[in-house]
């Protein structure tokens, strides 16, 4: 994981949290930063997430870049609290291919009860960043 920005605990919290989803898990997706407000998730494109003409499947996009979001708000709730999506909402921009998809959550608007984030997802092949959906939606501290 490269550089973190908060406190070491709001860190680990978010780590245990990420360690816990299995779908993740079995995306081999990781967190590469986390910063107050903002988390880089990463997953290589394996072949069992493609979609029948062999780009990624919008399922994996959507799960990576609502995870995203999701932990950029968690950065910014208080420290009882965990999170989960209200509602996300995904345009999907190119077809994803290559060996990798990044995607970069952030929070638009933190509130006591709603938090307003937003999530890009790139493709990575090579040395070129294709973006290829960006996602926006509602997380609520639970």
């Amino acid at each position: 994981m490269s550089k973190i920005n908060i406190d070491e605990i709001r860190a680990r919290k978010i780590t245990d949290s990420f360690d816990r989803q299995a779908m993740m898990q079995g995306f081999g997706a990781k967190i590469t930063a986390i910063s107050e407000g903002g988390v880089t998730l990463s997953a290589p494109i394996q072949p069992h997430a493609l979609q029948q003409h062999g780009f990624v499947h919008a399922g994996l996009t959507f799960a990576l870049g609502d995870s995203a979001a999701g932990y950029a708000a968690l950065t910014m709730m208080p420290d009882d609290a965990e999170v989960m999506t209200a509602e996300m909402k995904i345009n999907l921009l190119a077809p994803a291919t290559g060996e990798q998809l990044i995607a970069r959550g952030r929070v638009i608007k933190p509130g006591r009860r709603l938090f307003v984030t937003a999530a890009d997802v790139y493709a990575l092949k090579g040395e070129t960043e294709t973006h290829v959906a960006i996602l926006q939606g509602t997380m609520v501290p639970v």
